[in-house]
This record gives structure tokens, sequence and C-alpha cells, in this order.
């Protein structure tokens, strides 16, 4: 969210459960500040706040069951086990579009919570930077160019593979 706002040239305030950034275009980034798991709270009190219907909405989560280095783009469906995203069909139902960030399954010892609040390591830093620059650009063509197009884009994606040698290969 920091670096969308950042390249939007909004900035964070503090508005009840959340963070909230205007910015042009009639665009409002939040960042909720319940927790995780309650994030819907946060979503439903912004919705009325601003009269935000469901499917204007896009929610952006991690993906257990995604690797690292790909995205997904999605309208609808179920929560898998994304408790937040539980939380925000609970209120507000199932209709609205999520990116998720695939951040792989935990090895076989480690609890996914535990899994889901450690940092990422060293070796890791260099794809979660492709990662995060590739979500903002998902992002960016969901609001330029629509759903469906950047469907097309980011869910074809898989920025852990080797680099493409052809020209024109996303990188």
């Amino acid at each position: 969210m920091e670096r969308l706002a950042e390249r939007r040239q909004a900035a964070f305030a503090r508005q009840r459960q959340a963070l909230v950034a205007r910015a042009p275009g009639d665009l409002l980034l939040a960042k909720p500040t319940t927790f995780m798991n309650l994030s819907g709270a946060a979503v439903q009190a912004l919705m009325t706040r601003h009269a935000i219907k469901p499917e204007q909405l896009l929610v952006v989560h991690d993906d257990l069951d995604l690797p690292l280095g790909r995205l997904r783009l999605r309208f609808g469906g179920g929560a898998g086990g994304q408790k937040g995203v539980r939380h925000i069909i609970d209120r507000i139902g199932p209709s609205f579009v999520r990116l998720k960030l695939g951040i792989s399954r935990p090895p076989a010892d480690w609890p996914a919570e535990r899994w889901v609040l450690s940092r990422f390591d060293d070796a890791e830093l260099d794809l979660l930077e492709r990662v995060v620059g590739a979500a903002v650009e998902a992002l960016e063509q969901v609001l330029r160019e629509g759903l469906e197009a950047a469907q097309g884009w980011a869910n074809g994606l898989d920025l852990a593979a080797p680099p493409d040698d052809e020209p024109g290969a996303p990188v």
C-alpha cells in the first residue's frame, strides 16, 4: 500500500480503525489497524463511511497456497484459510476483488501462524521486492484497464522463475 500511495502522491492518516490515504481519481487506500484476523470490522466501517460497494473493493492479502513469487487476482470466492479475508466476507459478503500474494507453505515443523508472522530470509528479499513491484503494477492495471486485463497479466507471472531471455518477457 505504501508503494501505491507514494506512486499516487497520497499520504496515510489515521481514520478510526484504519490508516487511510485519498489519491487522485477518487481512489481510497486503507490499511486496517485492527488485528488482521479482525480486519472485516475496519473494512465494513470504511465502506459504510465512504459509500463503497463490495464490488468496488480490492483487498490485498498473503496466500499460503501460492508459492512466493506468484500473484493471483480473483473476484469473489471463499477465504481459503485466510482468517482476515474470512472476517471481511463475514461482514460484507464475498463479492470483492482479491490480490493474493504468495508466501508459500511453511516447513513441516512450523505452524502456519508462526510462518505468516515470520520475516523473510535474506535470500528472499530480492524476490520480495519484485513481488511488491508486480503487485503495485497489477493494482495500477486494475485501475487503468479493468480486472480481466490485469488478471491476464498478473495471474501468469512467476517472479521466482529464472528470467526468460525472450524480448518483452516480464522481469
